[in-house]
């Protein structure tokens, strides 16, 4: 059975379509049958292992509002075992669309149970909000990972966070575990980034990745060329981190099954 992380903050700029395509991916080269599934309307992550956002096909969207099964709408990426569940700007029409549906926050869930046994992991990219895509998400997920930027006002942001994910155990899904907070765009040359990392782990401690994801121009220029930094600068410190980043899930899951 699939482990399914979704990837969320309601913050923007956080780097989580970037943990999301770049996790994927390196769980991908570890020989995991990896499903990424593109939540967010945006599309970026779609965009991010090679499908252009303007082409016309079916989408999330489809699935969710009972246009088309799932089976249906997953697309192979140019990595043997990544395949993407791909997202459109009608995505952003869901939101309306999910209130009038009966068990809303469930839909989502029920589409990915259907394929869960099919792939080892299944990652989802939450929109940079709270809304119902992002419900839907979390309730669909068996853990919850949350990209945090080394910035001044990191601690606040989990804090609200954290709040909302109680709420949310308590009403739609108690076996809601916490993956891990990553730090991410981590400058090294900084005393504020040091600092940020420090308060994380004296307050949260283990809950915190010991993989950070630094700054890294590769990274950020990896999504233009629709490729995951592993296909783009596999020698990158980008690529690096997230390999290490796949690495220590994988020998999390395993310590737990043990």
């Amino acid at each position: 059975m699939g482990k399914v992380i979704a990837i969320a903050n309601q913050k923007g700029g956080v780097g989580k379509t970037t943990t999301a395509i770049n996790l994927a991916a390196s769980l991908a080269i570890e020989e995991k049958l990896v499903l990424l599934v593109d939540a967010d309307p945006q599309a970026n992550a779609t965009s991010g292992v090679g499908f252009s956002r303007i082409e016309k096909r079916k989408s999330l969207y489809d699935v969710i509002i009972g246009r088309s099964k799932i089976k249906e709408v997953i697309q192979p990426t140019e990595l043997p075992l990544l395949m993407v569940l791909p997202s459109d700007r009608n995505l952003a029409g869901a939101e309306v669309e999910l209130v009038e549906i009966e068990d809303r926050e469930y839909v989502l869930k029920k589409a990915i149970d259907v394929v869960k046994r099919e792939y080892d992991f299944i990652i989802i990219d939450c929109p940079p909000s709270l809304g119902l895509l992002t419900i839907n998400s979390l309730t669909a997920a068996d853990s919850l990972l949350v990209p945090i930027q080394c910035e001044y006002f990191a601690l606040e942001g989990v804090t609200e966070l954290f709040d909302t994910l109680a709420k949310l155990r308590r009403a739609l899904n108690p076996n809601l575990a916490i993956e891990g907070l990553l730090l991410t765009m981590y400058d090294e040359r900084t005393n504020l980034s040091a600092a940020v990392a420090k308060d994380l782990r004296d307050f949260y401690g283990d809950q915190v990745f010991k993989t950070v994801i630094p700054r890294n121009v590769r990274l950020a220029e990896a999504p233009s060329y629709g490729k995951p930094i592993i296909l783009y600068d596999i020698r990158s410190k980008g690529a690096e981190s997230y390999i290490q980043l796949a690495k220590e899930i994988l020998n999390h899951d395993q310590k737990s099954i043990g």
